[in-house]
C-alpha cells in the first residue's frame, strides 16, 4: 500500500493531535494539505487520498515524530465472520500497514512518499465485535533508503493486542533543488 503527500519537501512535520472535542487546533490544520477530513462524529480524521482507508471509515487520531495513532470503528459491513461479528483480519493487516506508514511518513526527515515492501503481521486473538480497533505504530530506525516501524492493533489497552506488525518500507526523498529528475 502506497503512502503519499504526508509531508512536505521541506520535511515540515505533522506535529498535531487529534483534538474530539473539536476544540484546539487539532489536525484540522492539515486537513487538505495531506487530503484529510473532519469525521463525522468528530473523533479522528478521514484519509480522504487513501480510497481503502477512506472506504472503511479508517480514522487518523495522532501524527507525531515517527508515532501515528489510527482506528477502524466497527462496521457490520467489515465482519469476516457472520456468525461471532469478529472484524476480517484484512481489516486489521489494513489499518497496521497504514498506521506504519504513517509512523514512517512524520519521522523528522523530510520524505515525498513511502510504500510498504515486507509488513509481518502476528494476530494474537479475534477483534471483539462491535468495537473498534486501534494502532499505534511507531518508525524506530530509519535508514537512507528503508523505514523500520512497528505497530500494535487494540481495542482500549494497547497491552492486551488482537495484533501486533512489524514491516519496512521504501523512502522516497525529495529531489534537491537544482537536481535532475
Amino acid at each position: 500500500m502506497g503512502h503519499q503527500d504526508r509531508r512536505g519537501a521541506e520535511g515540515g512535520d505533522m506535529t498535531a493531535k487529534d483534538d474530539t472535542n473539536g476544540e484546539g487546533s487539532g489536525l484540522s490544520r492539515f486537513y487538505e494539505r495531506y487530503g484529510l477530513a473532519p469525521a463525522p462524529d468528530g473523533k479522528g480524521a478521514l484519509m480522504t487520498r487513501l480510497p481503502f482507508s477512506f472506504e472503511i471509515d479508517m480514522r487518523l487520531h495522532e501524527a507525531e515524530n515517527g508515532v501515528a495513532v489510527l482506528s477502524v470503528p466497527y462496521d457490520k459491513r467489515l465482519v469476516g465472520d457472520p456468525e461471532t461479528g469478529v472484524l476480517h483480519g484484512g481489516v486489521i493487516t489494513a489499518l497496521l500497514d497504514t498506521a506504519c506508514g504513517w509512523a514512517v511518513m512524520v519521522a523528522p526527515v523530510a520524505l515525498r512518499s513511502t510504500a510498504t515492501l515486507d509488513l509481518r503481521i502476528d494476530y494474537m486473538r479475534p477483534a471483539t465485535a462491535g468495537e473498534a480497533v486501534f494502532s499505534r505504530a511507531e518508525c524506530y530506525r530509519l535508514t537512507r533508503s528503508i523505514g523500520f516501524a512497528r505497530a500494535v492493533a487494540y481495542h482500549t489497552d494497547p497491552d492486551d493486542p488482537v495484533a501486533t506488525a512489524q514491516g519496512t518500507f521504501i523512502l522516497e526523498r525529495p529531489t534537491p533543488p537544482g537536481a535532475a529528475q
